[in-house]
């Protein structure tokens, strides 16, 4: 009953902040897999691919209803990392569990500082997507679009993270996607490269406890629609910047672990 609870509980807190932030919910599901819910790091980041497929795909049929799906330029940007994140996700079985602990608390801890320190063009954007964000019509060099695409889907297949972090800029810095439109485009990748990835690792010999990922994938999607409303009550700076600070703790934690 512990462990249910356990997963419940984990699993609503990354829904939470996926929902109100439109990313960053899989970087706290690996962390809590392992140490709450005592998965090794090989089969959290695989567990972590399904509840980031399942938690994405929900919340990208909410955002193509609304019409914010650029589905032409999501495929495009997905395709480029499809074959890195099938790779990533065969390269992760090899790796030892500290490699993988150390990689994922830099990436952690990465995320945490983007969000409390956005670049310009990021703020710019956000506060005047209008007049800062080219259209999508517009034609950024293919090789930028293959080469972002591709670093996603690597991060994705290896880790086992959505990558809505970086995801989201890369799709309005390097496509030209308003804000609004890379949030729900970003869903399309995310839910993408998390299947190449979980493809890649079929058949593998990592065991992992489908009874604790079940109800774990189903409260980070109740959670997801909980912070969609609650991001529209509250402040997204002030979410971010909590979220950013729970996040450097977790990173510091898990790469004392990893160095132990």
């Amino acid at each position: 009953m512990s462990g249910l609870l356990l997963a419940l509980g984990a699993g609503a807190v990354s829904g939470l902040a996926l929902g109100a932030l439109g990313g960053g919910g899989s970087v706290l599901a690996v962390p809590a897999l392992i140490y709450l819910l005592g998965f090794t790091p090989a089969a959290a980041t695989t567990a972590a691919l399904v509840v980031v497929a399942v938690t994405s795909g929900t919340a990208l049929a909410a955002h193509a209803r609304e019409g914010t799906v650029r589905w032409r330029a999501g495929l495009v940007f997905a395709a480029a990392g499809l074959v890195p994140a099938a790779v990533g996700g065969a390269v992760s079985r090899q790796l030892p569990s500290a490699l993988l602990t150390g990689a994922f608390a830099a990436l952690a801890a990465v995320a945490a500082v983007r969000m409390l320190r956005p670049s310009a063009a990021a703020a710019v954007r956000m506060l005047r997507p209008s007049a800062a964000v080219r259209d999508e019509a517009a034609s950024p060099r293919a090789s930028r679009i293959a080469g972002a695409g591709a670093g996603l889907g690597a991060v994705t297949g290896v880790l086992g993270v959505g990558g809505g972090f970086l995801a989201v800029p890369a799709l309005v810095n390097v496509v030209g996607l308003r804000m609004r439109a890379a949030v729900g485009t970003s869903l399309l990748v995310i839910t993408l490269n998390s299947v190449a990835a979980l493809a890649a690792r079929a058949g593998s010999a990592v065991v992992v406890d489908w009874s604790a990922v079940a109800p774990f994938a189903a409260a980070a999607v109740l959670g997801a629609w909980d912070g969609k409303r609650l991001a529209g009550r509250l402040s997204s700076d002030s979410l971010q910047r909590v979220f950013a600070c729970a996040l450097l703790a977790v990173a510091a934690f898990m790469l004392v672990d990893a160095v132990r």
